[in-house]
């Protein structure tokens, strides 16, 4: 396994606003949030980026979007954005794979 921050977090090394737990994944506030709701969704197994994902992953990747949906539901998240970013050029800064909840602002199209 790598080291990284997520990794910490996940491993309870270092503190996080965790919102939710299970077996699988883990979700906590942003602490460079860029929306007045920033939380990030992260599965517990260390992957690098959704193209390193294959067909083994598929229960784990829709398992993250259904606790996204938990999430949201808890706390009466109504109009939000998840983002998935892929690789430095696509603005990924850590390497462990992890969906961005954005909500509390109004979002423009195209985003970027």
């Amino acid at each position: 396994m790598s080291d990284n921050i997520f990794l910490k977090i996940i491993n309870k090394e270092i503190p996080a606003d965790i919102l939710y737990e299970d077996k699988i994944s883990i979700a906590f506030n942003d602490v460079n949030p860029q929306a007045p709701t920033h939380i990030l969704v992260i599965p517990k197994k260390e992957i690098k980026k959704l193209s390193t994902t294959d067909l083994s992953d598929q229960d784990l990747l829709g398992h993250l979007l259904l606790v996204v949906k938990k999430i949201t539901d808890k706390y009466q998240i109504k109009d939000y954005r998840v983002v998935i970013n892929n690789g430095s050029e696509a603005g990924q800064t850590v390497f462990h794979l992890h969906l961005h909840i954005l909500a509390g602002r109004i979002f423009n199209w195209p985003p970027g």
